[in-house]
């Protein structure tokens, strides 16, 4: 049985990250879910404000806020497409705090802040 597979995490305007993992897990609207090579093929949706960790092939685990979009699993891959996503590497964590303080009343707003301090605290 094979212990990895492909990996793509795609947001709108780019490519993040494509490669070989042997873990990934995301927060669907489901409950959270892990995948590992040789899973059942599923279709998820991604909760706003959401988290998906990569395992890669040399033990690397990458963190990334995601806001929304679509997780489509295969024996073999793992299709991750999201509105929005950036790694934990790249969130400005102090920004976020500061939309969730400023009091802001745009439920998006506030979802994708909660996501990115998340991305961080899981990193």
């Amino acid at each position: 049985m094979a212990t990895e597979m492909t990996v793509e995490l795609v947001a709108v305007e780019q490519r993040l990250w494509s490669g070989s993992a042997t873990l990934v897990s995301a927060q669907t609207t489901e409950g959270e879910i892990g995948i590992m090579a040789g899973h059942e093929p599923i279709l998820g949706q991604l909760i706003p404000g959401g988290t998906v960790a990569i395992t890669s092939e040399d033990g690397e685990r990458r963190v990334a806020a995601v806001h929304g979009g679509f997780l489509a699993v295969t024996g073999a891959t793992v299709t991750i497409l999201a509105e929005s996503a950036e790694f934990s590497d790249d969130i400005d964590v102090d920004a976020a705090r500061s939309v969730l303080s400023d009091g802001s009343e745009d439920p998006e707003e506030i979802a994708i802040a909660k996501g990115r301090i998340r991305a961080v605290e899981r990193a």
